[in-house]
């Protein structure tokens, strides 16, 4: 494979874009398919946001291209990236800036009712911040509903187990089993 492959998994908080990622990265290792793993929400962790850059878009993008770097240096050209709204179609752009031209995009749209969401974020936020949460996961959710892009596959994640979820995942990228 000479291109760079990424598998986006948006969706709402609650939604369970970090646990699927990681169930999705655990079963590409037990059949030894070379991939790496970001969590998207790390990479722009700063406050506050750069001037003129409110969304923090620049500092994550100039992060996953570092980080990027770093992988395909080592030959790895799978990349399973975890992030709220990594699926619209404006951050395609930043993909193929940092991952390289030609890059094979996958987008997968985790799906929850409020119902699923308010039960997990419940269990997640322990702290001052669920209230904002539930309201920003709500307010997610209607914006990626209306504005991913139609090649988006979207899997519902209500009353099914991780492991279903990952293996839906997982069987839209095709690389299981791929090596490096």
């Amino acid at each position: 494979m000479d291109h760079p492959e990424v598998l986006l998994i948006g969706g709402r908080a609650g939604a369970g874009k970090t646990t699927v990622g990681w169930e999705v990265s655990d079963r590409l290792r037990a059949t030894g398919t070379a991939h790496a793993i970001v969590e998207g929400d790390y990479l722009g962790q700063v406050h506050p946001a750069p001037a003129g850059d409110p969304h923090r878009s620049s500092v994550t993008e100039a992060n996953l291209t570092a980080v990027w770097r770093n992988y395909a240096g080592l030959g790895y050209r799978r990349l399973i990236y975890t992030n709220t709204v990594s699926v619209l179609s404006d951050a395609a752009p930043m993909f193929e800036r940092a991952l390289g031209p030609g890059v094979r995009i996958v987008r997968v749209l985790l799906t929850a009712t409020d119902a699923t969401a308010l039960e997990r974020l419940s269990a997640r936020e322990i702290g001052t911040s669920l209230d904002r949460e539930v309201a920003g996961s709500a307010r997610k959710a209607r914006l990626l509903d209306a504005q991913a892009p139609p090649d988006t596959r979207r899997v519902v994640t209500d009353g099914r187990t991780v492991a279903e979820i990952a293996a839906e995942v997982l069987a839209l990228t095709g690389w299981q089993g791929r090596g490096r």
